[in-house]
């Protein structure tokens, strides 16, 4: 289901696990994606287990509609926040949510200021820089870089993440920290070196991440292992 991660000062964070919910192969069994072609009783059935496991009703819940891109939109509510791939929010009881089965969630919070944000970032919203535009979106909502404290969600590493060398080049023409080698000796993309490089030009320093690699851990949804597959959620709250 996922453990419960104390983030400091009120701050909470989870990323769930593939077991524990009702859905049916290929998308056994807590899968959270609606688009993904699940059943969607089913989905939402697993979305109301896995906030009452976590301590939160459902309802609080801040959903987007991702299509990797590198648009940030502001929640005054939970429900569907709209089409975008980064959330912000100052509201303290809203549970902000990023879907992900390879790509990177990122969560982040100014504690101080209760500006809470949250993206998903794959490959092409890695090379658009979607969390840096998270962190400006922060700020332009009251929050400081210098109080940002952000969290990784696990993500495909950069030894499994193989990719065509044109590929590899486009995602790290902006951020070289994209480009690496796989274990295989081809062109990857390392979406955690990229996306902690971003944020740390944007100005944040407080950076920790889950490290798992989700292709390589099978209690994690992965779409690159497994297609078709489902969605695990990384969630971003206050206590």
């Amino acid at each position: 289901m996922g453990n419960v991660i104390d983030l400091g000062r009120g701050l909470r964070a989870a990323v769930t696990e593939r077991s524990g919910g009702v859905s049916a192969p290929p998308y056994d069994s807590l899968n959270l994606g609606l688009g993904t072609g699940d059943d969607r009783e089913a989905v939402l059935a697993n979305r109301e287990t896995a906030a009452r496991n976590l301590g939160f009703e459902v309802e609080r819940v801040v959903w987007m509609n991702q299509v990797h891109s590198a648009d940030v939109l502001v929640a005054t509510e939970p429900g569907s926040v709209g089409t975008c791939d980064g959330v912000v929010t100052t509201r303290s009881d809203l549970v902000l949510a990023s879907m992900a089965a390879d790509c990177l969630p990122v969560l982040a919070a100014d504690a101080a200021s209760g500006v809470l944000g949250a993206a998903h970032s794959g490959r092409l919203g890695t090379a658009a820089g979607v969390a840096a535009n998270l962190v400006e979106s922060m700020v332009a909502q009251g929050a400081d870089t210098d109080r940002i404290t952000v969290f990784l969600g696990p993500a495909i590493c950069g030894k499994c993440y193989e990719v065509p060398e044109h590929v590899r080049d486009e995602t790290a023409r902006n951020t070289p920290e994209a480009a690496c080698v796989t274990r295989r000796g081809t062109a990857g993309v390392d979406m955690l070196a990229a996306v902690t490089a971003q944020l740390r030009r944007a100005g944040v320093t407080d950076i920790t991440a889950d490290g798992r690699c989700t292709l390589e851990s099978p209690e994690l949804f992965s779409h690159r292992r497994d297609a078709p597959t489902g969605r695990f959620a990384s969630f971003l709250w206050r206590a």
